[in-house]
């Protein structure tokens, strides 16, 4: 490691350590004043992102990520202060029991230290990020997407010029620069991180998971599915179908594909009629496509190839996959998921307790779009992304996923 970056994650190291001594009353009122701040600065913020918009192509499915606008500096600033609502989640006593030996041992919450970020196009990431590592005592370390320079770098500069004025060290919100070899540091950087997350396409958190020295949660890749079973019923089945394929198609829980019983094959031209609308265009293997073919626009069906399923769109494109009953609708996402978000749409409840059962994701859902897979909408406040793995976390993680904890050990002379 070179003594630049080493150097810089010493100084955050040592930085993390001086939460431990905040009182939460003191961590919300930093908050508040950032959320105040943000809401003071939207025009300079918003002036900084237009610099990285100009830089994209506006067909780039990223642009949306990349895009703030007042709205969203509003839902940036609400989320914030969802954070403060919510209790800390440090020092919350897991266990406690005496021994025969009168040890008394205590399991308590603490947060994880140091924890990196790397994430592409998303500029209201900083602040979840922040907002949630300050809240659960950790510092943050990101690495922000060369798309988002200019962004990222106005939002880390309103937080840490509040950290300083609050007497705190800004250390604790640190910026990498921007350029690869930042990132490729950050990973071997063992002695001083203690967590990595990344947030963004399969690529990336292949190459982090790959690369990292240091442990790593997989969040972001989505591959959804929704299962129109023969039992499905159809205003319920168009609503959330459209509602999970067009309400934001750049996010990680937007749907990619549609499974359907080749049962109700009939229902299909409604099912996509609002698709349409849209104009979503779809890869529909040969039933799907022949069920559509006379009611759905010519320019927008096309047929499905092998690289049509266990695709992660991120843009108005959609799968079509028909099956021959519940079984091999679940054969087939388990084939194709990502394990993030799958759902199910059937009044049989039956078949709804078999897909739970059986379908190995994050989130289950029954009759409800995969959109809501969100920390936000989860009651959870902000969140840090949606971990797709087992270990630790799993689906959207917030700030009881940000602390692990350390057993406390009383005694009174005791010697073993």
């Amino acid at each position: 490691m070179d003594d630049y970056h080493q150097n810089m994650f010493q100084l955050v190291a040592e930085a993390s350590r001086s939460l431990n001594l905040l009182e939460e009353k003191e961590i919300n009122a930093i908050l508040e004043a950032i959320a105040k701040e943000t809401e003071s600065k939207m025009h300079y913020i918003l002036s900084e992102n237009l610099k990285d918009l100009q830089r994209m192509d506006i067909s780039n499915p990223k642009y949306d990520r990349l895009l703030l606008n007042e709205q969203r500096i509003s839902d940036i600033v609400k989320d914030i202060r969802n954070v403060i609502s919510l209790p800390s989640p440090i020092g919350k006593q897991l266990m406690e029991k005496t021994l025969p030996n009168g040890l008394n041992i205590t399991k308590k919450t603490v947060p994880f230290g140091v924890v990196g970020i790397i994430y592409e196009a998303r500029p209201n990431v900083s602040f979840d990020v922040f907002s949630l590592c300050f809240k659960s005592g950790n510092a943050c370390i990101l690495k922000g997407g060369s798309d988002a320079r200019f962004s990222n770098e106005a939002i880390i500069d309103i937080i840490r010029n509040l950290l300083d004025e609050h007497d705190v060290n800004p250390n604790v919100c640190t910026l990498l620069p921007n350029d690869r070899g930042a990132t490729d540091e950050l990973l071997k950087a063992r002695d001083y991180v203690d967590l990595i997350i990344p947030r963004g396409g399969k690529e990336l958190i292949n190459f982090v998971r790959d690369n990292s020295r240091i442990p790593v949660i997989e969040t972001g890749a989505g591959v959804c599915h929704t299962y129109f079973h023969k039992e499905g019923d159809v205003k319920k089945g168009k609503d959330i179908i459209t509602n999970a394929k067009t309400r934001k198609v750049s996010v990680c829980n937007s749907l990619d594909c549609l499974v359907i019983d080749k049962d109700r094959l009939e229902d299909l031209p409604m099912l996509c009629e609002d698709l349409e609308k849209k104009n979503v265009i779809i890869y529909a293997d040969k039933y799907s496509f022949d069920a559509l073919f006379q009611f759905y626009s010519f320019d927008l069906l096309k047929k499905a190839d092998d690289d049509s399923f266990g695709t992660e769109f991120l843009d108005y494109k959609m799968a079509i996959k028909t099956v021959s009953g519940i079984e091999d609708a679940i054969k087939h996402i388990t084939a194709y998921s990502s394990k993030h978000s799958e759902a199910i749409v059937s009044e049989d409840k039956n078949a709804i307790k078999l897909f739970e059962a059986m379908i190995d994701a994050a989130c289950i859902y029954a009759n409800a779009s995969t959109a809501f897979t969100d920390g936000s909408q989860f009651g959870l406040g902000a969140e840090i992304g949606i971990s797709t793995q087992k270990m630790h976390a799993r689906g959207p993680m917030a700030l009881d996923e940000l602390c692990t904890y350390k057993w406390i050990i009383e005694g009174d002379g005791q010697i073993r």
